[in-house]
Parts: structure tokens; sequence; C-alpha cells
């Protein structure tokens, strides 16, 4: 696609971790996890449009979420969408000729990849944008500089992941699962719960090749956790209530936090559960995020 020919608008979806376990401490420092990754049909949108030089706005209900070093085009902003643009412009010798728009959907400081997501969905546009083979030894470099989730978050398809967050497992398909992710509006910052993190470490947990359907994948889970809910609670304790609205939900067939905190999801049979739960707890919280979401592969665009 060249850049002069339209514009281009990507889905970010939301990052679930179903499971997340801490299976010891790296020598760079970084903690080695253990986690399922799968997607959710809500999220953020990028939209990258032709025009002379570089613009970077953000709209959507979380836009006055951002500071204002976030928020400048420039190669120095702390926004991760922009310096995904800088350093693959550098990469690959280009002058970026175009507008970037985040709709920011998702609450932030949410354990639903976030930045990761949108850097993520900034660098898969681009490589259409620019026509950048995605397979490039250095795009999987720059993914793993500007954050340990981008890599799971560049295709947006279910998998195992291990060590920081760069190895990824095979995709694996999984049954329709329904869900409900809620938030209660108070971010959690991954930093501060990783230094919090005072537990035992993991044993990896077992790798199915495929889940044959929602019961095979619902066992699974309940053998599994998040190993950084109690690091997590120490930043946010209304993340247990949340836990708790989902546990108490009809048809809640597993309640767990997502990432780091603050975001939590239950997981239901069927759609109709999983909306009425939804209904449910946003009447009872209604400062609350709450969505009701299908899970597995997300198509981009």
């Amino acid at each position: 696609m060249s850049e002069q020919q339209q514009s281009l608008q990507i889905f970010a979806p939301a990052k679930v971790n179903l499971f997340l376990q801490v299976t010891g401490k790296r020598a760079d420092g970084y903690h080695a996890l253990d986690s399922l990754i799968t997607f959710a049909d809500v999220g953020d949108v990028i939209t990258i449009g032709p025009m002379e030089g570089f613009a970077f706005n953000i709209e959507g209900p979380y836009a006055g979420s951002f500071g204002a070093r976030e928020k400048v085009a420039t190669p120095d902003s702390k926004n991760l969408v922009v310096k995904a643009v800088w350093t693959l412009a550098r990469m690959v010798n280009r002058s970026p000729s175009f507008s970037i728009t985040l709709g920011k959907n998702i609450p932030l400081g949410a354990g639903l990849g976030g930045g990761s997501a949108d850097a993520a969905a900034v660098l898969w546009g681009l490589c259409r944008y620019w026509n950048i083979a995605p397979e490039m030894d250095i795009l999987q470099d720059l993914m793993m500089q500007l954050g340990a989730d981008v890599p799971v978050c560049f295709e947006s398809q279910t998998r195992f992941i291990a060590g920081a967050g760069e190895k990824l497992s095979a995709p694996l398909e999984l049954p329709e699962i329904y869900a409900v992710i809620i938030n209660p509006g108070q971010p959690c910052a991954t930093k501060t719960v990783f230094q919090n993190f005072a537990g035992t470490f993991s044993v990896p947990a077992d790798r199915p090749s495929s889940f044959q359907d929602q019961e095979t994948l619902f066992d699974y889970l309940k053998t599994t956790r998040n190993d950084l809910l109690p690091a997590a609670l120490k930043v946010v304790p209304q993340i247990q209530n949340c836990l708790n609205q989902l546990e108490n939900s009809d048809g809640c067939a597993v309640a767990r936090m997502s990432g780091s905190g603050s975001s939590c999801f239950g997981l239901y049979k069927s759609e109709k559960e999983a909306e009425a739960a939804c209904t449910s707890i946003k009447d009872t919280n209604p400062d609350w995020w709450v969505r009701s979401t299908i899970l597995g592969q997300i198509e981009r665009y």
C-alpha cells in the first residue's frame, strides 16, 4: 500500500492473560513468565492517514488519561505508538509522512496490553503502509525494545509465551469463549507490581497443543493461576472486589486477573450468561469499565 493512496485503520485488541505464572528471575533483571495469552474483540483503534510531515492525535474516552509528554509527535515522546513510528522510520530509512490517530477505548494501566497493543498495531499498519516484510529481523528486535508484550500483540493470535514474553508458541485454536472484562477505574503500574512480587516461583504449566471444547479449556485453566495477584492487590485492593463480582455472577466458570492488573475477566459458556453478568456488574458498579466480549483470534482490519 502506498502512503499516498489512502488511510488505513487497524484494530488493537485488548490482550488477556488467561493465566500468568512467574517461573524465575533472569540475569537481565526481567522475570521469566509462563502465560497463555488471547485477545478480545474490544480494543483501541489506530488510523494512519497521508499528510505532509508527521502528526499524532489521541481521541476517545481515555484520551484525557495521557500526560503531555505522551501526546507529542516528536522522537522524544513517551508514547509507545510514537516511539514505534520514529524507531522503525530510522531503521528503514524512511520519513514519516502521515498522521496517526489513536482511538483510546481501553483504560490505561489495565493489564490488557494497552500501549504494547497500540504499538504493535502501528507496526503492523506501517508494514503495509511502507511495504515492509513483517518477518524482518530488525522488526522483531524493535518490538522487544518497545516492550515484552509487543511481539505477541503483533499478530494477536492465541499463544503460550515464555521468557520475558519474547518466546512464543505456535498459534492455538480456542473454542468459542464468552467473557466479561471489568476494570475498577484505577491503574496498576506493571513495574510496581513486579517490584511487589515476593512469591515463590512456579513450575511452568503443561502446554496442550489444542483444547477440544470449553470444558477442557476451563478445567485446564483451573489448574493455573495469576502469580501477580497478591502483588497487584497491594497497589489496587479493589481488584479483589472485581474478582468477587465475577465469581458470584451466574454461569462464571473461571474468574481471574489479567496481566499485572487492574482488569479482571470472567469466562462463561454462553453469550447470554456473559451479557447478563455484564449488565448486572455494570448496574452495580456504574463507575467501572465493564465489557462483554468474545475471546480468540481477531482480525486486524
